[in-house]
Order: C-alpha cells, then structure tokens, then sequence
C-alpha cells in the first residue's frame, strides 16, 4: 500500500483526531469515533479517501516506505 498521507498532515489528523474524540466523549455522542478513523489513518500513512480524489501529500521520499 502506497502512502498519500505526509507528516504535516499526519500531525493535523493526530491533533484533530484527539479533538473530536474528546468532544465525543464530553458530549457522550458517538460521533466521537470519527477521531479514531483520523488517527489511525495518520497512523498507517493511507488514506483511502485520497485515492478517490487522486491527492497526495506525502513527498516522494516518503510515499515509497
């Protein structure tokens, strides 16, 4: 699987992810999980949802671990 997710982006979804998990939590509404669907994407480096757009953020260097 080929990376489309670069590091400023990652942080981005990382601190976003922790965000919106933690207003889900406050709020005891369920649409807190979509923080886990940010953070694990940052994570992995994929994003499938590029792959419809045909973006990329990584660097070339990057995309190919």
């Amino acid at each position: 699987m080929k990376k489309n997710v670069g590091k400023i982006d990652m942080i981005i979804r990382i601190a976003l992810g922790l965000i919106i998990g933690g207003l889900g939590i406050y709020f005891k509404c369920w649409l807190g999980l979509i923080g886990i669907i940010l953070i694990a994407t940052a994570f992995i480096g994929f994003c499938p949802a590029y792959t419809l757009f045909n973006c990329n953020t990584c660097k070339k260097e990057e995309s190919k671990e």
